[in-house]
């Protein structure tokens, strides 16, 4: 037979540590444990004071209250037409994370056109020739021109 010091099944019975510092393990971590409120900000505990077997009720009908809050918020919600319409969303098709690309070519478009009907437009001199223009007219590193 086995020796009585011997492990059983190679399981050691014998115990990790002390019944005293076991003990005292249990009084520090007693000691440093949190307290209730602080439990129920960090919501591990229930902050209620509705009897244990209403808790689960209780929550249901939360649930179901933050629900039907949520629903009425959304119905009163503006339809997509009507920001569009309002210019408080873009009319865009585009994904989203490119719809700041699209609204900076756009951008860079509308410039470049300015810029080619800025060059193709007469000269202030032709546009008094042609009587559209009167007065005179000062130019940057000339004297004023008078009307012929």
């Amino acid at each position: 037979m086995a020796d009585s010091s011997e492990p059983t099944d190679g399981v050691d019975a014998t115990p990790i540590v002390s019944p005293l510092e076991r003990r005292n393990s249990l009084e520090k971590h007693l000691q440093t444990r949190p307290e209730e409120q602080d439990l129920k900000n960090r919501h591990i505990l229930l902050d209620t004071t509705a009897a244990p077997a209403l808790q689960a009720k209780q929550a249901v009908l939360e649930r179901q209250r933050i629900t039907d809050n949520l629903k009425k918020g959304l119905s009163k919600r503006p339809e997509k037409e009507d920001l569009v319409e309002k210019n408080i969303l873009p009319d865009s098709t585009a994904a989203p994370a490119l719809q700041e690309k699209q609204r900076e070519l756009e951008r860079h478009m509308r410039a470049n056109s300015l810029e080619k009907h800025l060059q193709a437009r007469p000269k202030a001199e032709e546009l008094v020739k042609e009587g559209i223009l009167q007065g005179e007219l000062m130019l940057p590193d000339e004297s004023p021109i008078a009307e012929s």
